[in-house]
């Protein structure tokens, strides 16, 4: 078999058999199909598209390049649950410890965050000791024991995918439903989840700006999922706006405590509901989607969400009395208002611009060697829909760096469009895709 003939095939829009990708994968992984030969490979499938059988066989061969997770150790159905990104998403923090206080084990692999914000692990940081250094036996006895479990992710899961995924980046290839599904469902399966539960973002600060791309993204990616026996649902989730008030790291952790004291913002709330619904449905603890929901309003409203929270945090070395006291989490030298310049109504919060805005702040990273700064962000103090007047605050900055403020509310200002009306009205949930 040779890369030529491999590279010809897709080029003239032929399918491509499991033994030809599994070369392509095995060979590129161990250095032996050259970058050039792959790149060409990879703008042949974005050019002539994979079909579904091409692309199940594609996230396969990346699973099988590496190391997979047995968690068949751990009891009850284990369900994972991936967000493909946005900004302002804490729904993690909030969200896993809820489902694993109704008996459903969370044992989750996540990564940092390269972009806006930090991932999970860097917003947990920001409780003072919290370790994702597990052993296999502490990460195996937290998930049969208190029910939840986050580790780092191995260098080791899906070697192909970091590989494949570094080319695509220089090559214009990023932008492909196949390789953007098997991408994100390679590093599920082999993470050894039951269930997996996709909260597919939409619109301006995500990936996929339509309905269209993004049920077609979830599709694809549920069709993978199910072909390899993972019980897979997609949820289409609104990120043209940020998700909940706070962007930046302690400002989100402390709004995601905020929801399960039973204060959280109404989309953090319903979009946590929603993805936990299926979660539930999925590990068998509620028979329907409005059970679910039930037992998770329940769990709220008794603490028990809360507890499981701080059972969480303490396991995993954090101080968890920041919890019932988050005036203890890190804090911004600087927080100023921003206030607006006319009045109206606020049409569109331009999403990506303001995670820009906060990683400019220092609340991300511009590149994988920059340090997060875990107290400055944006808290904003409108949403989408809301009548303002001239004066009235829209947000608040949290810096450290003086010089950086002024540039900041001028960003704000101009990317939170006031108009004299709301054109639509956009859901929050658009679709569910099972």
């Amino acid at each position: 078999m040779r890369m030529y003939d491999i590279i010809l095939k897709k080029r003239k829009g032929l399918e491509l058999s499991k033994e030809e990708i599994e070369f392509f994968v095995n060979g590129f992984t161990k250095g032996e199909v050259p970058d050039y030969q792959a790149s060409a490979l990879l703008m042949a499938i974005f050019f002539n598209k994979m079909n579904k059988r091409e692309t199940a066989d594609l996230t396969m061969a990346m699973v099988n390049s590496g190391d997979k997770i047995d968690l068949s150790s751990i009891n009850g159905v284990k369900v994972d649950k991936h967000s493909t990104g946005g900004v302002g998403d804490k729904t993690s923090i909030c969200l896993t410890p809820l489902v694993a206080s109704l008996g459903v084990p969370v044992a989750k692999m996540s990564g940092r965050g390269l972009g806006h914000t930090g991932g999970t692990i860097d917003k947990l940081e920001a409780f003072n000791g919290f370790s994702v250094e597990l052993s296999e036996e502490t990460f195996i006895n937290n998930s049969n024991t208190i029910g939840i479990a986050l580790t780092g992710q191995t260098g080791n899961i899906a070697p192909a995918d970091k590989k494949i995924y570094a080319l695509r980046d220089v090559t214009a290839t990023v932008d492909n439903m196949s390789l953007i599904a098997s991408s994100i469902m390679s590093k599920k399966i082999a993470s050894g989840a039951d269930a997996i539960v996709l909260d597919v973002k939409v619109g301006d600060g995500a990936f996929m700006k339509t309905p269209e791309d993004a049920k077609a993204l979830a599709r694809e990616m549920v069709d993978i999922g199910s072909s390899v026996g993972r019980k897979t649902i997609g949820v289409i989730s609104d990120m043209d706006q940020p998700l909940g008030y706070a962007i930046g790291n302690s400002l989100e952790v402390k709004e995601a405590i905020e929801l399960l004291k039973g204060n959280g913002p109404k989309d953090l709330l319903e979009l946590t509901l929603t993805l936990g619904s299926y979660m539930l449905v999925c590990g068998k603890t509620a028979r329907n989607f409005e059970e679910g929901k039930a037992l998770l309003l329940k769990n709220i409203n008794n603490g028990k969400g809360l507890e499981k929270l701080k059972e969480f945090v303490k396991a995993q070395g954090g101080d968890a009395s920041l919890i019932d006291d988050t005036d203890k989490f890190p804090k911004a030298k600087y927080v100023v208002e921003v206030k607006a310049a006319q009045s109206g109504v606020i049409s569109k919060i331009n999403a990506e611009a303001f995670g820009l805005i906060a990683m400019e702040l220092g609340a991300g990273r511009e590149t994988k060697e920059s340090i997060i700064d875990l107290s400055v962000g944006i808290v904003l103090n409108k949403k989408r829909g809301e009548v303002v007047k001239e004066g009235d605050i829209l947000a608040y900055i949290h810096s450290n760096d003086e010089s950086n403020i002024e540039k900041a509310k001028n960003d704000i200002i101009k990317n939170m469009i006031i108009s004299n009306s709301l054109d639509k009205e956009i859901p929050l949930i658009y679709d569910i895709v099972e």
